[in-house]
């Protein structure tokens, strides 16, 4: 049986990605009517960002199986679930308000991707292999 932390992450990582496309589908066809084409645009970089690290939250989940990195593939993915809900929730807010303040989230967010990024590529390279 998968464990709390895989389920977790392929069930987090399913919604962030039908959300994305969800959300990709609105800015193409129906919020430009709402916003500035500036805001849009605003839109579709966080909607770009949630496809990546959604991909990225189902990775950490099937990683969580594998017991050498399980504890790397968590701590990666809740970084990279923070980078979604910080990074594209900031701008996503910042277009559909068109309030910049929104926008100063982003960058914590994009810290979050960067740490999920670079434990996952580093706790992987030193993570001792199994049976030696």
């Amino acid at each position: 049986m998968p464990s709390i932390w895989t389920r977790a992450f392929l069930l987090i990582g399913g919604l962030l990605m039908a959300t994305a496309v969800a959300a990709g589908a609105f800015a193409a066809h129906g919020l430009s009517r709402l916003v500035a084409p500036e805001l849009v645009a605003w839109f579709e970089i966080g909607v770009r960002y949630q496809l990546i690290h959604g991909m990225a939250v189902l990775v950490c989940g099937v990683l969580t199986s594998f017991t050498t990195i399980r504890r790397i593939a968590i701590f990666s993915g809740l970084l990279f679930v923070g980078g979604c809900l910080l990074f594209c929730g900031g701008l996503y807010l910042r277009a559909l308000t068109d309030n910049a303040s929104w926008g100063a989230l982003a960058p914590f967010g994009g810290a979050s991707f960067i740490a999920g990024w670079l434990v996952l590529g580093l706790g992987a390279w030193f993570a001792k292999p199994k049976g030696l």
